[in-house]
C-alpha cells in the first residue's frame, strides 16, 4: 500500500485503506489497478448519489428546490460518465490515456462543489451534503492515485 502514502491532507490513510478493502482485487493490484478500482468505487458512489437525487426530485414540491436538485442531477450524471471513461483510460495504460483519465477525474471532482453551490447560492441547506462530502473524498483518492501514474511533464528545452 505504498501508493497510499502519497496522501492528501483531508483524507486519512485509514480511510484510503478502508476504501480499497471494499474491492477484493485491490489486495493484489498494482498502482494502475488501484487507480482503476478507485475510479470505479467513486463512479458507483456517484451513481448512488444520482439515484438519491432522482428520488428527492420526485418527491420535492418546491420548484426552486427541484431546480437546485436538477443542477445536482446533471453534474452527477456527468460525473458517472466521466468516471466510467476515466476507468477505461486508466486500464489502457498509455501516457496519453492516463492524462485523459486525469482530465475526466478532475472534471468529476467538480460535481459536489457545483451541487453544494446550487443550494448555497439560494441560502438553502443541501440535502446532499453528506453524499457530496463522501464523493469528494472518493474522487480525490481516484485523482491522487491516478496522478501518480502520470509521467512528470518534460522540462522545456534550453536554447542558445
Amino acid at each position: 500500500m505504498q501508493i497510499l502514502r502519497a496522501g492528501h491532507p483531508s483524507i486519512g490513510y485509514n480511510y484510503c485503506v478502508k476504501t480499497f478493502h471494499a474491492d477484493s482485487a485491490s489486495a493484489t493490484a498494482d498502482a494502475r489497478g488501484l487507480a482503476a478500482i478507485a475510479a470505479k468505487i467513486a463512479g458507483a458512489t456517484a451513481n448512488g448519489t444520482a439515484r438519491r437525487i432522482a428520488a428527492l426530485c420526485a418527491s420535492e414540491e418546491d420548484a426552486g428546490r427541484r431546480e437546485r436538485l436538477g443542477v445536482c442531477a446533471e453534474v452527477y450524471s456527468d460525473a458517472v460518465d466521466q468516471l466510467g471513461e476515466a476507468a477505461k483510460d486508466i486500464a489502457r495504460g498509455e501516457d496519453k490515456s492516463t492524462r485523459d483519465a486525469l482530465t475526466q477525474l478532475s472534471a468529476a471532482l467538480d460535481a459536489p462543489g457545483t451541487c453544494e453551490d446550487a443550494f448555497g447560492e439560494a441560502d438553502d441547506a443541501s440535502p446532499l451534503a453528506a453524499e457530496d462530502a463522501e464523493f469528494r473524498k472518493l474522487a480525490t483518492i481516484a485523482l491522487g492515485v491516478t496522478a501518480l501514474l502520470s509521467p512528470p511533464p518534460s522540462a522545456p528545452g534550453i536554447s542558445d
